[in-house]
């Protein structure tokens, strides 16, 4: 195949802008964020199930709590009646068993009061439990949206990038020969279109040429359209090749 050299060189541009636009492409389906968004959820979701655990635990306190308080008020009520009836008995042996009763009541209120302490100190871890746990996710949260916006950003530029890259390589595949085009078309559908050519070197793969391999193109014309024998896509040749 024939093509001028100034085409050839356009090649270059759609290349590079086909490498552009594969970069921008990768980096909005798989912003630097995702991986540690994807971890900060499962964290999350230990954390929140830890956070129930722990509410559990308190709403059991709570309830323990307001058992015993209701306790208490029930023992307190039996007192009251106790020593009223105890003020107005006449009778020594009715007086003997409310004195015997106040007496077990009094028991029954000091151990009732000492459990409702016990009670109470483990109500207070337990409130302080579930505020230690709330700041941990807080702060995943928080994380988790910063990371996120971060993410957003950095999605709505890569887009931005693809899109005007993908304008670029518009403007220029016009300006090329439509066949040179096809071809070039064809070889960047299985890796590099076309690569510089420099110090004997491919750009498109990076292999360093055998001598008789750059014997053969430096007695290529400077229009014929030639391809790397390592990697198959298009030389493009300039003063650098050192042919």
């Amino acid at each position: 195949m024939k093509a001028s050299p100034a085409d050839q060189r356009r090649l270059l541009d759609l290349a590079e802008l086909d490498a552009a636009i594969q970069r921008a492409d990768h980096a909005r389906r798989n912003p630097a964020q995702a991986a540690r968004v994807q971890e900060l959820i499962a964290q999350r979701q230990t954390q929140s199930a830890e956070l129930s655990r722990l509410l559990g635990e308190r709403d059991d306190a709570q309830a323990e709590l307001k058992r015993l308080e209701a306790d208490v008020a029930l023992v307190a009520a039996r007192v009251e009646r106790d020593r009223q009836r105890l003020a107005t008995t006449s009778n020594p042996k009715d007086a003997q068993g409310l004195e015997h009763e106040l007496a077990s009541l009094a028991k029954r209120t000091s151990d009732l009061e000492d459990a409702e302490l016990v009670v109470m100190e483990r109500l207070e871890e337990a409130d302080a439990a579930v505020a230690a746990q709330q700041a941990v996710i807080a702060t995943t949260n928080e994380e988790g949206a910063r990371l996120s916006a971060e993410a957003k950003a950095s999605v709505a530029e890569a887009t931005a990038l693809h899109e005007q890259a993908t304008r670029d390589r518009g403007a220029i595949a016009q300006s090329i020969a439509a066949d040179l085009l096809a071809q070039y078309e064809r070889i960047a559908a299985r890796g590099t279109g076309a690569g510089l050519l420099a110090r004997r070197t491919c750009g498109g793969c990076h292999m360093v040429l055998s001598g008789s391999d750059l014997r053969g193109l430096a007695e290529a014309a400077d229009d014929d359209v030639v391809l790397c024998p390592e990697c198959g896509c298009i030389l493009v040749r300039t003063e650098e090749s050192g042919l």
